[in-house]
């Protein structure tokens, strides 16, 4: 008996491929993305705004600038604006010249506030105020040396006479009150030692010395705020440019301060003959 096979069913046929689809490359095409637009030209005519920002000079959003002439009007304004502050930055960058001889300076402020050696504040302002016809500061480097020392002594020996026209005098350094007080003491000076550690009024005067430091000087001036000295020098001529003040002012600046310093020199070799 012959034994039938079945075969076996063919495999099912693949689905056919799905076709691509058609894809089309956009040549040149332009963005659809609006085009800045330029601002409208500043003309008063076509522009009631002038071309003027919203804000600007003061103008708020809501400010409406209905004609020409209202353009105009804030245009000034913004101008006026922008010169005042470029004014203020420059006034704030710009450093005050020193006064000369001649000139005149405002004496309110001038020169910070600075200490007696005793300790009181005064300003140039206060101690003018309280004098009977101005002020004489002469500036010295540092308390106790060769040089400040002989400069004390010729003003103090000369005090008289300085101050006979009505002129108060004081030394003016950067010096500690416990410094200047030593010094005053020491050298029996009949005058107030000021001191002025952050150097505002030896700087205001002129005599700061770049870095740091003090610059040997006088500074003169009256009751108005007139400047009659403001010089650099040596103790000497110190001393004798506010001799030639004094003579102008009717004064005599030299019998009576070479007496004093006579005799102050034949008591000082009387004592060291009784030694």
């Amino acid at each position: 008996m012959v034994e039938l096979r079945k075969r076996p069913a063919p495999p099912a046929a693949p689905p056919p491929k799905a076709k691509k689809a058609a894809t089309t490359k956009a040549k040149g095409k332009k963005s659809d993305a609006p085009k800045e637009e330029k601002p409208p030209a500043s003309n008063p005519a076509e522009d009631p705004k002038g071309g003027i920002p919203e804000g600007a000079g003061g103008v708020s959003s809501t400010a409406e600038i209905n004609t020409a002439d209202e353009a105009k009007e804030v245009a000034a304004k913004v101008e006026a604006l922008a010169v005042k502050g470029s004014s203020k930055k420059g006034a704030k960058g710009a450093k005050a010249e020193a006064p000369t001889t001649g000139g005149s300076i405002d004496l309110e402020g001038f020169g910070g506030e600075v200490e007696t050696n005793d300790g009181d504040k005064v300003t140039l302002a206060k101690l003018v105020a309280d004098s009977k016809a101005g002020v004489v500061l002469f500036t010295y480097p540092k308390a106790s040396t060769p040089g400040c020392t002989t400069q004390v002594c010729l003003f103090r020996d000369s005090y008289a006479p300085l101050s006979g026209t009505g002129l108060s005098i004081y030394g003016l350094s950067t010096d500690t009150s416990k410094s200047n007080t030593t010094f005053k003491t020491k050298q029996d000076l009949p005058y107030s030692l000021l001191c002025d550690p952050k150097a505002t009024l030896i700087q205001a005067i002129g005599l700061k010395k770049a870095p740091k430091g003090t610059t040997r000087g006088v500074f003169v001036v009256d009751k108005s705020g007139k400047v009659l000295v403001a010089e650099a020098g040596g103790p000497q001529a110190t001393v004798d440019a506010v001799k030639a003040v004094v003579r102008e002012m009717g004064g005599d600046p030299e019998d009576e301060g070479i007496e004093k310093a006579e005799d102050r020199a034949m008591a000082e070799e009387g004592d060291e003959a009784e030694d």
